[in-house]
Parts: structure tokens; C-alpha cells; sequence
């Protein structure tokens, strides 16, 4: 199954200490990238929360958000940070004039509140912090696993244009195979007509002779680059449905499918089989651009 790298989860859980809210977007990388914004107060829990992100998510560009608010009795024990706040504020405040609009003082008060380490935690002591740390924990897979999801559907769907695309390419392979056959009657008039021409020749060299016929089968044969080129599509429809299928992998077949389709076009020597080539290089290079979303 293809895994895209695009991908999103959220997830919310409140208990009678913290509400906590997890987001996670990923986009295409070619490695595993992780960013993290986490609470102050939890900033130990990073290399955890890394381990389980590289643990469900194995490529891509990966922003990660943690949310921790507290709630019930333990709001008494938790004061504003208002250093940070009031920068939060300030920043905000600036970037609503420089944008053109006068800010909501309110409104912004609100946001600056909801950003990261806004609050100063007094008085946790280790056991509330490690029940608090078990609820992030569910929260934190619940939303790797609506990522997953996500990922799947979104390869599903990529999939389906792959398939969509290959299909397209083998009948315009099929159209190169029919118009082929047009073409040989034409080659080989033109290949009769330069032998007669060196058969008349004074200077006719037996050697020569079989050096040009050589050259001309060669030059214009593309039996083989046709049945490579059909191999190719049925393998990579092949791997699509392998369970170890990558875009790495998809995007190395691409490339093979490639070379054949630039060889039949300049061995072809005809302009139909010149435009058909053209369309199928068209959709090639749409598989290549999803292949590199691909995990």
C-alpha cells in the first residue's frame, strides 16, 4: 500500500488537571525532519515524543504542536507568565499594523494566552506531572494515528492516478506499435532504394554494404525498446501493490520507463510516433512529481 507524505492528526483530551491538544502536518522530505513545539514544562518529553513520532511516521517533513492548558483546581496553582505574554502581545500588536488593521486588544490578549509556555507551573509536583505526561501521551499517538490515516488516503488516492497514468502511457504505447507497422513499408523503401544505389556503384564494397544494413536495422528497429517499455509499466503497477513499495523505488522505474520512451522517439525517424512520445512524457513527468511525495 502507498503511504503519501502529506498528512494530518489532531487530537484533544481533557482530564481534571490539563487539556491537551496535539498537532501534527507532515509534507515531503527526503529524510525524516521533525519540529517541535512543546511547553517549557515538558520539554524533557521531546527525545519521547521524537521516538514516537520516527516510530509511526517513517519520512517527511514533520511539524509537530503540543498544547497543554490547565484546568479545575490546578488553574490556582498556575500563575501567567508575563514576561513572554507581553512579548507575545507586542508581536502580535505589531504584525496587526504592519499588515494594515487595527489589532483587537481583547482578542490578542486571547491568542497571546494560547501560545507555547504561556503559563508558569508552581507547584506540580512529580506524580501530577507524570499522570499529565500519560494523558499527552494518548493524545500524542491518537493524533499519529489520524496522520497515519491520512497518509493512507492520500496514497490511496495517488495510487489510483498512478494506475490512471500508466494505463494512459500503455495506450499510447499501443498506438506507437500500430502506427510502427505503417512505417516499416516506408523504411524499408528507403533502405532498398540506398542498397540498389550501392549495388550500381563502381566502388561497391561488400564490407561497406553490410556495415550500412547493420546501421539501418539498428537505427531504426524499436521491437526491443517497445516490449522494455511494456515490461516497465507492468512492473511498476507491480510494485505499487508490493507492501515494501517506496517512492524512491517508483521513482527508479520511472526513470527506466523514461529512457525507453526518449530512445523509441529517437529511433522512430516518424512524426506521429514524435507525438505520441511527446504525450507520453507528459504523463511520465506527472508520476515523477507524485513519486516524490511518496513515502
Amino acid at each position: 500500500m502507498l503511504k503519501s507524505m502529506t498528512g494530518y492528526g489532531v487530537s484533544n483530551i481533557e482530564s481534571e488537571s490539563i487539556n491537551v491538544t496535539v498537532e501534527i502536518k507532515t509534507l515531503n522530505s527526503k529524510f525524516l525532519d521533525i519540529y517541535c513545539r512543546i511547553p517549557r514544562n515538558f520539554s524533557e518529553r521531546e527525545i519521547e515524543i521524537r521516538n514516537l513520532i520516527t516510530q509511526s511516521l517513517e519520512r517527511g517533513k514533520v511539524e509537530f504542536t503540543l498544547s497543554v492548558q490547565p484546568v479545575g483546581k490546578t488553574v490556582a496553582s498556575t500563575s501567567v507568565n508575563r514576561a513572554l505574554v507581553s512579548a507575545y502581545y507586542q508581536d502580535l500588536t505589531d504584525t496587526a499594523t504592519g499588515l494594515g488593521f487595527a489589532p483587537d486588544g481583547t482578542e490578542l490578549l486571547r491568542i497571546a494566552l494560547q501560545l507555547p509556555n504561556a503559563y508558569n507551573n508552581e507547584t506540580v509536583d512529580d506524580t501530577s506531572k507524570e499522570d499529565d505526561w500519560s494523558q499527552i501521551k494518548v493524545a500524542v499517538l491518537e493524533a499519529l494515528r489520524k496522520c497515519s490515516v491520512f497518509r493512507e488516503q492520500e496514497g490511496r488516492m495517488t495510487a489510483e492516478k498512478f494506475v490512471e497514468y500508466i494505463n494512459t502511457i500503455q495506450d499510447l504505447l499501443d498506438q506507437v506499435a500500430e502506427q510502427d507497422k505503417a512505417r516499416i513499408p516506408a523504411v524499408r523503401e528507403r533502405l532498398e532504394k540506398q542498397v540498389r544505389e550501392l549495388l550500381t556503384d563502381d566502388n561497391f564494397d561488400p564490407n561497406r554494404f553490410e556495415q550500412e544494413l547493420i546501421y539501418y536495422v539498428e537505427k531504426f528497429d524499436i521491437s526491443e525498446e517497445k516490449i522494455r517499455l511494456a515490461n516497465h509499466l507492468t512492473y511498476f503497477l507491480e510494485t505499487m501493490k508490493d507492501s515494501e513499495s517506496n517512492g524512491k523505488k517508483l521513482n527508479f522505474i520511472a526513470q527506466e520507463i523514461g529512457r525507453e520512451i526518449n530512445t523509441i522517439g529517437s529511433k522512430a525517424n516518424d512524426a506521429t510516433i514524435q507525438h505520441l512520445v511527446v504525450r507520453m512524457k507528459d504523463e511520465l513527468e506527472k508520476i515523477k512529481e507524485q513519486t516524490m511525495n511518496i513515502i
